[in-house]
């Protein structure tokens, strides 16, 4: 049957300086390749060897992807890279330590901008220090100026249903190796999440997660890999 593993990259080095990433390019810490590692190394041991990969256009998810293939000694597998598999895009919060930002604009106001379903960032202003205008790999995409959690879903489950989806309707075990926000897009769809409740899911770096599919492509309770 279909299996399906979601893996959120290891540690990046914002994640590690605490500022806000979004779409911005970060490498892997050290704790983070070894999370990425360890993550395949579980899918090695437990015998849940990917067939086919999906991943973003960023760095920090697409290491972590070929650390954890190799890993599980998977690297030769096929693999897409996407830009809908992109973390959330944070808007004018790019860049900016989230202790600094919560001390000018309240508890409260962070709160809402990085966890509520459907209130977007300030915007990215054009020609600022974080504009991807510029980057190569985004030539000919209407890069957005801020994401919410819904507008990110607008962009990740289209590219579910149109590219993922038919791999997985064929028998392969599919890993994706994407963000927090991404792969919370997929699990709220996948697991029947309310607006509401996703604001309170949060998605652990190097930690596989499993869904398992029947004939008719239903998805099963997720669980982590961990614990099977």
């Amino acid at each position: 049957m279909p299996k399906l593993i979601l893996v959120r990259h290891g540690q990046s080095q914002w994640n590690l300086e605490n500022r806000f990433t979004g779409w911005w390019d970060v490498d892997l810490t050290p704790q983070g390749v070894a999370e990425a590692t360890a993550a395949g190394a579980l899918l090695r041991d437990k015998g849940v060897l990917p067939t086919y990969a999906f991943t973003s256009l960023q760095t920090r998810a697409i290491k972590t992807l070929h650390l954890a293939l190799e890993a599980a000694g998977r690297l030769w597998i096929p693999e897409t890279k996407d830009w809908r598999l992109n973390e959330r895009h944070y808007g004018g919060l790019t860049g900016l330590d989230k202790q600094e930002t919560r001390e000018k604009h309240g508890d409260e106001q962070v709160l809402i901008w990085r966890r509520s379903f459907d209130v977007p960032p300030p915007v990215l202003e054009a020609d600022s220090t974080y504009d991807l205008a510029s980057d190569p790999r985004y030539a000919g995409i209407a890069i957005p100026s801020t994401e919410s959690l819904k507008l990110t879903i607008e962009r990740v489950l289209p590219y579910w249903e149109e590219a993922i989806l038919p791999v997985l309707a064929r028998g392969e075990t599919v890993i994706i190796a994407a963000h927090g926000n991404s792969l919370r897009a997929l699990v709220k769809h996948l697991s029947g999440i309310s607006d509401a409740d996703i604001t309170d899911l949060e998605i652990p770096t190097g930690q596989p997660i499993i869904y398992d599919f029947a004939a008719d492509m239903v998805p099963g309770a997720r669980y982590y890999l961990k614990d099977a």
